[in-house]
């Protein structure tokens, strides 16, 4: 089997990929998608060779990092958070077995190692990845993180029953002194190019008057503001892309954004102006995107990592918790 180098070719349709993304165990599936893998590979790093393989029904995808030719690594294509995994499908771990030959042939006299992200540690990729490779291959733990999630069955109303009641009421006179305020919510799914890039320059607009953009620390900066952009118009492409903008008479003065990857919401910014801090504006733009998501029959609500600073306040908006790991695989001598 041919391992192909490859550009990530910006809106190049991948339908075994992004058929296999959502549908396999993943802690987060959008995260494994074309939509999140391109994006980053556009904006942080287009500069590596990427290493796709697909089969009828799985798929492979490396990017490639040459410390010097004796130190080669093949990682995931996003490697900022490690969030995806490169190996999706059912005949994933086969897929890999068979390209090591062609992976030999392109580095020789030298054998990278090859970094495997989202493996769940109770899960069949992990069981597959050990029972093949075991014999040949040193396999390491890197690292553990947690990604988090919140189930839409119920609609909204099965969504509040699992929060608690101190923070239900929370949002009821959230949402009552906002409306005081004359604030209110539309909602955004861009249809073209055009757009899209109108509805991201308002969101840039709100991020610069936030406290990130104040700081100078939120996606308003290189490169995370290329990384957002060019994912916002895949999501166009592909009519996944869910934004909310909260407004004032004629202002904007926040905004939620995310995506879908199947049945499964992906959330990725959000950012309010910094003279509405007292007004629980992200609280309630939650609120908002959780019912157009139950509208739309979406199953569930991802918020991303839970560990890490500034997280606590996913554990509100969630309940259910994925465990996830970076291994590393070095070929025994």
């Amino acid at each position: 089997m041919q391992l192909i180098k490859t550009s990530s070719n910006s809106y190049r349709e991948h339908p075994v990929w992004t058929k296999a993304a959502p549908s396999t165990d993943q802690a987060d599936p959008f995260c494994c998608t074309t939509t999140w893998q391109f994006s980053f590979h556009e904006a942080f790093s287009p500069e590596r060779r990427l290493l796709i393989e697909e089969s009828s029904d799985s798929v492979i995808a490396f990017a490639e990092e040459i410390a010097s030719p004796e130190k080669i690594y093949l990682t995931p294509i996003e490697t900022n958070w490690f969030f995806g995994c490169p190996l999706l499908g059912r005949h994933a771990v086969e897929l890999l077995s068979d390209a090591m030959v062609s992976i030999e042939q392109i580095y020789a006299p030298f054998f990278p190692r090859i970094i495997i992200s989202g493996v769940r540690p109770d899960g069949e990729l992990s069981r597959r990845l050990i029972r093949t490779f075991d014999n040949s291959f040193d396999l390491f733990l890197l690292s553990t993180g947690i990604q988090c999630a919140a189930s839409l069955e119920g609609g909204v109303d099965g969504f509040l029953s699992r929060r608690s009641a101190h923070h239900r009421n929370k949002l009821k006179n959230a949402l009552r002194r906002a409306s005081e305020k004359g604030v209110h919510f539309e909602r955004v799914s861009p249809a073209s190019f055009e757009e899209a890039d109108a509805a991201y320059s308002r969101m840039i607009s709100v991020e610069l008057a936030s406290w990130k953009g104040i700081g100078q620390c939120g996606m308003a900066e290189p490169p995370a503001k290329q990384f957002y952009d060019v994912m916002l118009k895949r999501l166009t492409a592909a009519k996944e892309a869910r934004v909310i903008f909260a407004r004032q008479e004629d202002k904007d003065i926040g905004f939620i954004f995310g995506g879908l990857a199947g049945r499964i919401y992906r959330g990725q910014q959000f950012s309010y102006d910094d003279a509405w801090k007292n007004f629980s504006i992200g609280n309630l733009m939650q609120v908002e995107q959780i019912k157009w998501l139950c509208e739309d029959g979406v199953a569930r609500y991802d918020m991303g990592p839970l560990n890490g600073p500034c997280m606590d306040y996913k554990s509100h908006w969630t309940e259910k918790e994925f465990e996830h790991q970076i291994w590393i695989l070095e070929r025994k001598k």
